[in-house]
């Protein structure tokens, strides 16, 4: 297994600006408000041929407010999960009541702690950073994430113990939930890896990061990504929902499958079907999950009718596996991994050049192209030229012939031979003289 490290510390001392700094990516929310990081955001760090995993966690401080007994709480996981702790704290503060609880919950721990003082950039306050000793740690590392200043020699001393990376992490699906705010997507992630990994509340828009969970399904370890509920842009007022709607978009992007989580309690509205176009447009694989299905009265009779209107309201993803589960119950949740790893695996799927051609010639037999002015399109060659999504390129003699009638009848008949459930594909004509 690979190493994990967390990052600990109150808000505001630069916990997610080092989270992004070390996985080289904007994940983690950023803001001047304290409090912004609420769940534990997970990455994988790569540093010279090494790697591991990282967790940010929300700001833990003094209080009784109830999100910060959840932050608490998830820091607490993060605290169990993970081999090395970064105890991040203020170098332009004095250490605050905060911060000595934090330390006392990590001496408790026994694990290693590097404590990492942040802020430190310039030569007189590099002088200060002697005063965290009294942390009672051995390892004080002076760093400023907003100059760069430190952060190799951190990343030395955390990877000094790791072996060179032998297998990437490219080959591990990587899945999110997307969907509207509150419709059960953190619940879903809980049920489905058994364990209260993000936080759950009844309010709306409690998730505002797109938030990482590794875990293992039948031997195999897996990515699955939370993300921040998406609201129609006319109604995100705050700006740490636009970041969040910004994050989420950028979780669908480096997703393998996206997951459609629906309200069966609220029913479909136009925004999940918008929510759903961003995935195909950027060519995941489609699951299309309605959770709550304990909600619904005579569920076993009603799937039927769910299935037509879904049908009906996604006409532009009749590819789509639909799941209908209960997170809260877990009543059918084991239907869903199934249909994900399915969506994984059609979404670069390679279909050999023979077959493909045999395909498009039987199809063309079958049912031969409209003609236009007197001119009819005829198709060469054809040959699978991209995967995720599977790119399909036709060598023809004139694509401007090509009418969508026609080439969506050449996708239903590419779909018939081929098992491509759960992805979309992409059709490409090309004149047969150009390059």
């Amino acid at each position: 297994m690979k190493k994990t490290v967390c990052i600990i510390g109150r808000p505001n001392t630069g916990k997610s600006s080092l989270f992004n700094r070390l996985i080289k990516e904007e994940r983690a929310i950023i803001m001047d408000e304290p409090g912004i990081t609420r769940d534990r955001i997970y990455g994988t760090v790569n540093y010279q041929n090494k790697s591991f995993y990282l967790i940010d966690t929300g700001g833990i401080e003094l209080g009784n407010d109830n999100f910060n007994e959840s932050i608490l709480m998830q820091a607490t996981f993060a605290i169990d999960e993970a081999d090395l702790i970064l105890f991040v704290v203020d170098g332009k503060e004095e250490l605050s009541a905060s911060d000595y609880k934090i330390r006392d919950m990590l001496l408790k721990s026994h694990k290693e702690v590097f404590v990492v003082v942040n802020k430190i950039d310039n030569k007189e306050r590099k002088d200060l950073v002697y005063n965290f000793y009294e942390l009672g740690f051995d390892k004080v590392f002076a760093i400023s994430v907003a100059h760069k200043i430190g952060i190799n020699e951190l990343l030395e001393a955390i990877t000094s113990d790791l072996s060179e990376e032998e297998t990437p992490m490219d080959n591990i699906c990587k899945f999110c939930l997307i969907g509207r705010p509150n419709v059960g997507k953190s619940s879903l992630i809980n049920a489905l890896v058994n364990e209260e990994r993000a936080i759950v509340s009844e309010h709306s828009g409690t998730t505002r990061d797109a938030t990482d969970t590794i875990f293992t399904y039948h031997n195999k370890e897996y990515i699955i990504t939370d993300t921040a509920g998406m609201r129609k842009k006319g109604k995100m007022y705050e700006n740490i929902e636009k970041y969040s709607y910004l994050r989420s978009l950028k979780a669908i992007e480096r997703s393998d499958v996206c997951v459609l989580v629906i309200d069966a309690s609220m029913g479909i509205i136009e925004h999940d079907k918008h929510i759903c176009n961003m995935a195909v447009e950027a060519g995941k694989g489609i699951v299309i999950c309605v959770n709550k299905w304990d909600t619904v009265k005579n569920s076993d009779s009603s799937i039927k009718e769910w299935q037509e209107k879904i049908r009906y309201e996604f006409k532009f993803v009749p590819y789509a596996p639909i799941v209908f589960l209960s997170a809260k119950t877990k009543k059918r949740i084991h239907l869903l991994m199934p249909e994900i790893i399915k969506a994984y695996q059609n979404n670069q799927i390679e279909i050999p050049t023979s077959k493909l051609n045999l395909c498009i010639e039987k199809s063309t037999l079958l049912h031969e192209a409209p003609s236009y002015k007197g001119k009819r399109l005829k198709i060469y060659f054809t040959s699978q030229t991209g995967i995720k999504p599977p790119k399909i390129t036709f060598n023809v003699n004139n694509k401007n012939l090509v009418h969508f009638s026609y080439k969506r009848y050449l996708e239903n008949k590419i779909r018939e031979d081929f098992d491509l459930t759960a992805t979309p594909i992409i059709l490409q004509f090309k004149n047969k003289d150009e390059n």
